[in-house]
């Protein structure tokens, strides 16, 4: 089973990139032109959304550097010591809502200070895959789309990133320890 996956994860994007152009040839479609066309949209989009980037950004330079996250994470040292959730990892459930970037950033920097395979490592890079950058998706793309009324996309999104970081935390409790 493992040589199929390697040699399908091999052949996967050569066979793609060769099978879209004899596609379009085969169906008459100008797939060149149509690259462009959509390379332009993408463009366009960019230049729509660096506003809403810049505003994100700074606002989080701005909670990082003010040292309200350390403030917070320290007020609720006590609580997480009883339930059992490492402290270091508490600052993910805060980052990776906003920024994928930076949430990433404070990951590698868990992983090289406790090692991969420490339980705090494996639970970061847990927290990683089970949650979503809410608040960067909703202010970037339904700011592009022009959508104000997100309170219930935004409501369904931070509870589900809750519930990821929860059960990042339980399985690798579960997996792990």
């Amino acid at each position: 089973m493992y040589a199929v996956i390697t040699a399908l994860s091999a052949w996967a994007i050569p066979v793609i990139i060769v099978f879209i152009p004899l596609y379009a040839a085969y169906r008459k479609i100008p797939a060149y032109e149509s690259f462009v066309e959509g390379a332009k949209d993408g463009f366009d989009t960019a230049v729509r959304i660096i506003p809403h980037l810049v505003g994100m950004m700074v606002a989080i330079s701005v909670f990082r550097a003010s040292g309200a996250m350390d403030l917070f994470v320290g007020a609720l040292r006590p609580l997480l010591d009883k339930v059992g959730i490492p402290g270091e990892v508490m600052p993910l459930a805060f980052l990776r809502p906003i920024t994928g970037a930076g949430s990433l950033a404070f990951t590698t920097d868990l992983i090289k200070q406790f090692g991969p395979d420490s339980l705090i490592g494996r639970i970061a890079a847990t927290i990683q895959g089970s949650t979503d950058t809410t608040l960067y998706v909703i202010t970037v793309y339904f700011g592009a789309v022009g959508i104000r009324k997100a309170g219930y996309a935004l409501k369904v999104g931070l509870i589900s990133d809750a519930v990821g970081f929860v059960a990042a935390i339980l399985v690798c409790y579960l997996v792990f320890a």
